[in-house]
């Protein structure tokens, strides 16, 4: 089990906020291991005008600073694709979803629009490099999620990619199966317009280092376009 670190903020109103484990064959493969969480309600929406005004800008800024080759050099996204080869996935083929964000971008593509919390947490995976998990909490089965590698033939409808092959990802499991990876979420445990009840997960490889102000800016973002309230935050390190 992770120890929490020091300054996490709990409010009680979220009174079963989701236990994570990790398995102890994912620890021995990527070593140490940050995971940064917050749950809480919203209100999600179809759209939000003002936060696309912040994601174009974010955009312009982001092809201002990286090349398309620069990008799988970043440390979040180096740090997640050097999990997935010690995991024994290809990123390059199974790219994590934060680079294939960012390489979207410089290929000048435009995001997908989806819901406002959705894109959001796209938002906030472009500007860190990390790839969120961004899941309701009301459709995972259990109290606890366990996080380990991917199996072979193991069932997993990734959200708008139909069945994938999650064999050697990281992957987060609730009671019947696994819910998410870097490289896509489960339809099963999808945020859809009519979501209240936020649970997103960060995996930082790198460790710790401004995981919390990461946390921090994302809950100011959720406060600001998603009205969230009952907030519970917390950072594990494994």
């Amino acid at each position: 089990m992770g120890k929490r670190a020091n300054g996490t903020n709990w409010n009680a109103n979220i009174e079963h906020m989701k236990r994570i484990e990790v398995e102890s064959d994912f620890l021995k493969k990527v070593g140490h291991l940050s995971i940064g969480i917050v749950e809480c309600r919203i209100r999600n929406s179809a759209s939000s005008a003002p936060l696309w005004e912040l994601i174009h800008a974010e955009i312009e800024r982001f092809k201002q600073q990286y090349t398309l080759p620069e990008v799988n050099k970043r440390p979040t996204i180096e740090a997640t694709r050097n999990a997935y080869k010690q995991c024994g996935k290809d990123p390059s083929r199974y790219r994590p979803s934060a680079e294939a964000l960012c390489r979207r971008i410089l290929k000048g593509m435009d995001l997908y629009q989806i819901n406002t919390v959705v894109d959001l947490i796209n938002l906030i995976s472009i500007s860190s490099g990390y790839s969120i998990g961004g899941f309701d909490a009301d459709k995972i089965v259990g109290d606890q999620l366990t996080l380990g590698i991917g199996k072979a033939d193991e069932p997993f409808e990734g959200i708008g990619r139909g069945i994938l092959n999650i064999e050697g990802l990281p992957v987060y499991r609730d009671e019947i199966g696994g819910i998410g990876t870097p490289t896509s979420d489960n339809e099963r445990t999808k945020l859809a317009e009519e979501s209240s009840h936020l649970l997103m997960i960060v995996n930082a490889y790198p460790g710790s280092n401004g995981l919390s102000q990461f946390i921090d800016d994302s809950i100011d973002l959720l406060k600001r376009f998603a009205q969230a309230e009952e907030i519970a935050q917390s950072i594990l390190e494994f």
